[in-house]
């Protein structure tokens, strides 16, 4: 799943090497990605009015769906 918001957000940014993307798995199962970039690629990630934010979190949790794991996207500033 990191590597796969990774590939997203990295497309999406004029300085692709900025990306910082990590994974935390709790104890319950349950899946943390925080999502670092550049402050003038923010506005790339999070797109107008949201919705690049969007895709990548409802992408997330299509695939963690299949894992049957439940999991959250974190937009770090």
């Amino acid at each position: 799943m990191k590597d796969m918001i990774e590939h997203i957000a990295k497309s999406l940014v004029e300085q692709p090497d900025e990306i910082v993307v990590s994974e935390e798995i709790a104890d319950d199962g349950n899946i943390l990605i925080k999502l670092a970039a550049a402050p003038d690629d923010m506005g790339r990630i999070i797109g107008k009015q949201g919705r690049n934010a969007k895709a990548m979190r409802t992408l997330l949790n299509a695939k963690a769906t299949r894992e049957n794991r439940h999991a959250l996207l974190q937009i770090m500033e």
